[in-house]
């Protein structure tokens, strides 16, 4: 994370040597960031290693705590600097204010000094490894045969429960009879049981007995493919020397005899897609002789590792509730039944918390045992809290969690690490919108846009990134599978809170178990940069405790709670320096006028149920990049000044923003990338010629204005465009006949517009929309006919509470489209068949009967076409697809146990629509179309 803070920092610089520095300041400036870049180089450098000792954790620490006070530094010069403009109009340049000083000194101060330190460290550093030479430390020992396996055997080994059927179907995979290379990856979260399962598999009798040749090969973090070459070839010419071979020797002799014999090879914990491919050309491709078993944390990994095979990819099951009760009992009372009848509802809500996962049922088992043990007194009580919070339990056995989580902790790109250790301040079980998780990973500098991207694209790339390596999931994702919620996993953030501790990235204010009030260390709060806050903050707030140095302010309640106006006083004047305000969770009673005074504010939620202006002294939040509104009302009076918030990037609201100031002199607009949702009133050049880069756009209210102003051509950049009408009397009687929108436009959504269908014809003119979703009567009138006219680049379309009754279209109609959703069209009377042509899911919800019967008939027409390409299948009477690797199973003229193996996917299929049940609408079994690539029920 200090590199992460040391890039940050160094942004912040480029920014005030532009906007603010004076000639004079230029110099200390450029030497400043010279010292940071040598400092930054440092920290990539450390971030290599496996394990860093005390002394270079030590000085990890004091990076950060200087690059906060070179931060403070140039902040309050800062707010100087825009007082001054405050007082003296607007320039370019700021030329009576000169920074130099100020930076010199804590250049001289604080830098200097750190600088010294760690180019003695790297020097130390650079002797130490010379010194090393050949010589291999513990934790570079050459990766271990099966015997050395057993020196760290995988938790739960000799008691594994809930793997029954995740054996059977690998065992039964590896059993098959191939013509070509078997490869099957298995894929799950840390502690999950990959190995376990693995090591299980490769031990069994069936699979002993079938494979004479078995070897077992731990991938390490820095493969040597020379070493896993050599192991494999031990297990074929044991009693030779084999270690004079050159590369290219080893090479075609392990390729030889992989080719000539039977063998099942275990690559456990694949970490990278570079490591699988050097290993892939040596195996025998086009030989059915041998087998591949591969763990790996990464869905991308799996996938790729089982493409040149055809393999199988097996998403690794969590365990069940009664399962995960099961295992604990067994961990804590070394038996089933044997629990306490007093303690069994908190053992079990216990292990209902642990996910699933067996590494975190076995240690939070350990820490139930030792309490057990030690007292009986307050046993219940414990037990209760325990409940509440499994993270936290796990904080007294947190070294075995981070001996598994940290080896991908350690593997993460330095960037990506600050965004996942910041998973640990959302609460347990909580369910992180995906865009307040983007929005404050950038306002918290965790975040640094990547060349070719926007910082808001590199921030949903680094969740994405950790939702693939199985460090994040994703609970809720919108019809074409783009997240929109997820969830950290109790034992990753178990993991995460340990490093926040560690570090003091984060204080939690907790709720005394004595005194029922809210309270945080004295000592640590002075020191703490964050804090936290899981209930109502109005007690702890009172007393008006003092943090000099908190930046991030971070409220995430179960239940709203009301913040009286007293004391949300105390933020401003106790929390100065703060820049993340998360609070949508405290309603306030009014606008609190004092938060003007926190001008170092990027991040800022505002909950105000009533809330109808937004004071011109709102200017002051020059810094604000993120403002998210929540209120009751339907418009917003910003007498604030849009223009002077010289960094705004984002500002969401469900009101209607009127903008009172029509003055467009100030600086800002350029960073602007979301503004939902604006008046029509406030749609004005002002918002062209100023919001150049606006990619996401909402506005609410009478929408024929903007139409006849012609502004959403104007708007060169636009993507993403939602449109709500204001039930009235006078509402948008049309839409002109010509193509009115933006030129750049891929998403449109329409709400209440209440358009007859024959106007579509002109969003049929906007050949660059790819996803249209039309809402709550968007469009009226029993009649759409889709026959002159055509959507060329559509691949998503959502129809919502319409009144459509019939809907006529051609084969030509919707080239492109891939998803349909309809919601609520009850009086549709079917779906047109020429869809089918191209359709890849279809979702349907309150549709008639009639409707349902249309997409029967779908289904049908798929099958058509996929008959017409000469596909007979035998012994089977319909087509199967696997969704689970995205692709279609095609079969034709196979024998008898090659069909079998095909139904035994299906099962596997079945299995993972079973995980998702959906409630059916008048149909009793799902759909399974080879061409859709999914199994959908009827809702």
């Amino acid at each position: 994370m200090a590199e992460a803070a040391v890039s940050f920092l160094l942004q912040q610089l480029e920014e005030v040597a532009f906007g603010y520095a004076d000639a004079g300041a230029e110099r200390e400036f450029d030497q400043l960031k010279h010292d940071l870049d040598f400092i930054k180089a440092f920290l990539r450098d450390i971030a290599k290693k496996k394990k860093m000792n005390q002394v270079l954790k030590l000085l990890e620490r004091r990076i950060m705590d200087v690059v906060y006070e070179v931060e403070e530094t140039i902040d309050t010069c800062l707010t100087k600097a825009m007082e001054f403009k405050a007082t003296n109009f607007i320039r370019r340049r700021i030329k009576r204010i000169s920074i130099a000083n100020a930076v010199k000194a804590v250049r001289e101060q604080k830098v200097l000094p750190l600088y010294e330190d760690i180019r003695n460290s790297a020097n130390a550093m650079i002797i130490a490894d010379g010194a090393m030479g050949t010589e291999t430390s513990e934790t570079d020992t050459p990766i271990g045969l099966v015997c050395n396996i057993q020196q760290d055997t995988p938790i739960g080994q000799n008691r594994v429960i809930g793997f029954d059927d995740d054996e059977d179907k690998i065992t039964a995979y590896l059993s098959e009879t191939r013509e070509r290379l078997g490869v099957i990856a298995i894929v799950g979260i840390p502690g999950q049981g990959k190995t376990t399962l693995a090591w299980n598999i490769y031990q069994s009798n069936s699979i002993c007995f079938a494979f004479p040749n078995r070897i077992w090969v731990h991938m390490p973090r820095e493969f040597n493919e020379r070493d896993v070459f050599l192991q494999i070839l031990k297990k074929f010419m044991p009693s030779k020397a084999i270690s004079s071979l050159n590369f290219d020797e080893l090479a075609n002799t392990v390729c030889k005899c992989l080719e000539k014999e039977k063998f099942l090879l275990v690559l456990d914990d694949v970490w990278s897609v570079a490591a699988w491919e050097k290993i892939e050309a040596i195996l025998p491709l086009d030989k059915g002789f041998g087998k591949v078993l591969i763990t790996t944390q990464e869905k991308n990994i799996g996938e790729r590792c089982i493409k040149g095979a055809n393999g199988t990819l097996h998403n690794l099951r969590f365990l069940s509730i009664d399962k995960s009760w099961e295992l604990l009992q067994y961990e804590v009372f070394g038996d089933l039944n044997s629990c306490p009848k007093n303690l069994e509802g908190f053992v079990r809500e216990i292990a209902s918390k642990c996910d699933g996962v067996p590494l975190m049922i076995t240690v939070i088992g350990r820490v139930l045992k030792d309490q057990l043990m030690k007292s009986r007194l307050n046993l219940a009580h414990e037990l209760k809290t325990m409940s509440q919070s499994v993270s936290e339990a796990l904080q007294n056995r947190v070294t075995r969690i981070a001996e598994v989580v940290g080896l991908s902790y350690h593997r993460l790109p330095n960037d990506l690490r600050g965004c996942f250790i910041f998973l640990g301040v959302f609460p347990e079980d909580y369910e992180i919108p995906a865009k307040m998780l983007c929005e404050l990973w950038i306002s918290e500098g965790f975040v640094l846009p990547r060349q070719g991207r926007s910082i808001e694209e590199s921030a949903e790339e680094n969740m994405n990134d950790l939702i693939r390596r199985n460090l994040l999931e994703d609970v809720k994702t919108n019809h074409m599978g783009k997240v929109k919620a997820c969830r950290v996993n109790a034992m990753i953030r178990a993991f995460c809170i340990s490093i926040i501790k560690e570090e003091n990235l984060c204080e939690e204010v907790r709720q005394s178990l004595e005194t029922g009030e809210l309270e945080t260390s004295g000592s640590q709060l002075q020191k703490s940069h964050r804090l936290c806050f899981r209930s109502d903050p109005s007690n702890f707030l009172s007393k008006s405790p003092p943090g000099p140095h908190v930046r991030s302010l971070l409220c995430f309640n179960e239940r709203p709670a009301k913040l009286k106006s007293e004391f949300l006083a105390v933020i401003p004047e106790r929390f100065k320096k703060l820049r993340v305000l998360e609070s949508k969770c405290i309603e306030l009673e009014q606008f609190p006028w004092k938060i003007v005074k926190l001008v170092h504010l990027r991040y800022l939620t505002l909950y105000i149920e009533t809330l109808e202006t937004l004071p011109e002294p709102f200017t002051q939040l020059w810094n604000l990049q993120s403002l998210v509104i929540k209120t009751k009302s339907r418009s917003i009076i910003m007498k604030a000044n849009l223009w002077r918030m010289m960094r705004l990037r984002y500002l969401n609201t469900r009101a209607a923003i009127l903008l009172e100031s029509t003055k467009s002199d100030g600086e800002a607009g350029h960073n602007l990338h979301t503004l939902n949702r604006l008046a029509p009133e406030s749609c004005t050049d002002a918002i062209c010629t100023k919001a150049v880069n606006l990619n996401t756009l909402g506005i609410y209210g009478k929408l024929a204005s903007i139409f006849q102003k012609k502004f959403l051509e104007k708007l060169h950049h636009l993507e993403n465009l939602k449109l709500y009408e204001q039930p009235s009397e006078d509402m948008l009687p049309g839409l002109p006949l010509r193509n009115c929108f933006p030129p750049t436009l891929k998403r449109l959504t329409l709400m209440n517009t209440s358009l007859e269908w024959t106007h579509m014809s002109t969003l049929a003119m906007i050949k660059t929309l790819e996803v249209l979703k039309l809402k709550e009567n968007a469009f009226v009138g029993p009649y759409w006919a889709v026959t002159d006219y055509s959507f060329s680049n559509l691949y998503f379309l959502l129809i919502a509470n319409a009144d459509l009754v019939i809907w006529e279209v051609s084969y030509e109609s919707f080239p492109e489209l891939s998803f349909l959703v309809l919601k609520k069209c009850e009086n549709l009377v079917e779906i047109p068949e020429a869809l089918a042509k191209t359709l890849e899911k279809l979702e349907v919800e309150r549709l008639q009967e009639s409707a349902v019967a249309s997409v029967r008939k779908i289904i049908e027409e798929k099958k058509y076409h996929f008959e017409k390409r000469s596909l007979q299948l035998h012994d089977w009477e319909s087509p199967i697809s696997d969704t689970r690797i995205g692709q279609k199973l095609e079969v034709e003229r196979l024998q008898e146990s090659a069909v079998a193996s095909a139904r035994k996917i299906t099962e596997e299929k079945k299995y993972h629509v079973q995980k998702r049940p959906l409630p059916v609408h008048d149909w009793e079994s799902p759909i399974s179309d080879p061409i859709f690539g999914q199994w959908k029920r009827l809702m």
